[in-house]
């Protein structure tokens, strides 16, 4: 069978999908994959594995109807051209406009991965939030009508979808656990002795609870001055994203040290303490959560959808309201407090990456899913079209 799978970034490709891309070559499928940005390096690590790359042009932070009639004029060719079995697209671009490409064409099964609703479906925001809200769920509606299945990484997801009208009690909903970590690529490490290292791990926006992070570090080392509190990810053209001036400012009054970005953050966990992630909006499930448990390492963030799934609250972590950084240096300095407590829940951390997040359990649901395992081809074959049907969760 063919597969093309559309992303709104390159890297995604290899750092989120590559075990699925692969694994779905091993089966002996031929698999597309699409991205707007035409990185060398993915396309390398793509072809190795045997996986076609085909750039398209979608510009992820834009509102421009004439750059997104290009996109879904593209998007369309393609699948002309290609003429797929299955269309599999995730996060929010790629799954409106390629599921409104999948509807012109005609021919493809599609399935929509919903990796988080994000930004327009977190709380507060005013009118222009509300609006927003609403043009998207309603392009979500049109998107993801005739889907075959729609892929969710969370408990709050399906149901926010269904409240907003965008999927509807026919649909097919299936629950994964994120993107799923490899736990051998992400192997247990011993916690580093001294006084704690905590690390947030995010591209740089606000909604991320960046700002949230820099109020926590004054509070934690006004009492504990010998902590350190670092950040790595990447500047983001976002609206909500933050200057180099408002870094500058928190690095030279000593709140957090800024390690710039990287592809390989294992070495970066690997000398943390504890990983912190104060998001403010709705998460899909955060990898950088699950490769920190993978890895043996205590989490604190917030009470959020998606944010909270792979935390057991006293467990191997701390939950904290949203947009509140007391509460978030409370939990901080517990570590502070009791220097046995993170090698505790990085332990727990650990039990529960192999056991509820390991990638490979996660791409045998999504695999079944699409119908892509061998006896689930051969099925789909003999079934013909696939009769779409109501249910009520994952």
């Amino acid at each position: 069978m063919k597969i093309v799978v559309f992303a709104s970034l390159a890297w995604s490709l290899v750092n989120f999908r590559g075990a699925l891309l692969a694994a779905l070559v091993e089966r002996g499928h031929h698999v597309i994959a699409c991205a707007p940005d035409d990185d060398t390096a993915v396309v390398a690590a793509l072809s190795a594995k045997g996986i076609d790359y085909h750039p398209i042009p979608m510009k992820r932070a834009s509102i421009s109807p004439m750059a997104d009639l290009l996109t879904l004029a593209r998007i369309t060719s393609l699948l002309r051209v290609q003429r797929p079995d299955i269309v599999l697209a995730y996060t929010q671009k790629p799954i409106v406009y390629a599921g409104l490409a999948t509807r012109l064409v005609g021919g493809s099964h599609f399935h929509a991965m919903v990796s988080g609703l994000g930004h327009a479906f977190s709380d507060g925001g005013g009118l222009a939030r509300r609006g927003l809200r609403r043009a998207v769920a309603l392009l979500y509606r049109v998107a993801v009508r005739d889907a075959d299945s729609i892929i969710v990484f969370n408990r709050d997801d399906g149901p926010e979808m269904m409240r907003w009208g965008m999927i509807s009690p026919r649909h097919r909903i299936v629950r994964v656990p994120g993107s799923g970590v490899d736990v051998g690529r992400f192997p247990m490490r011993p916690v580093p002795g001294g006084p704690p290292v905590f690390l947030l791990v995010a591209r740089l926006l606000r909604n991320k609870g960046l700002d949230d992070y820099a109020a926590a570090a004054r509070i934690v080392k006004a009492v504990a001055p010998d902590v350190r509190m670092l950040l790595l990810g990447p500047f983001d053209p976002n609206p909500t994203g933050i200057t180099h001036a408002e870094l500058d400012a928190w690095e030279s009054e000593g709140l957090v040290e800024y390690l710039g970005e990287t592809r390989d953050v294992a070495p970066h966990l690997a000398a943390a303490t504890v990983i912190v992630l104060p998001s403010r909006y709705r998460e899909g499930l955060p990898r950088t959560l699950l490769e920190a448990m993978a890895t043996g390492r205590a989490i604190v963030t917030t009470d959020m959808p998606g944010c909270r799934e792979p935390v057991e609250a006293g467990g191997n972590g701390y939950l904290v309201p949203p947009g509140d950084p007391e509460a978030l240096a409370g939990a901080m300095l517990a570590f502070v407090r009791d220097p046995a407590l993170a090698a505790q829940m990085g332990a727990r951390s650990r039990i529960l990456a192999e056991e509820r997040f390991s990638v490979d359990k996660v791409n045998a649901i999504i695999i079944d899913t699409l119908g892509m395992d061998a006896a689930g081809d051969a099925a789909r074959r003999a079934a013909g079209p696939v009769l779409r049907q109501a249910t009520g969760g994952a």
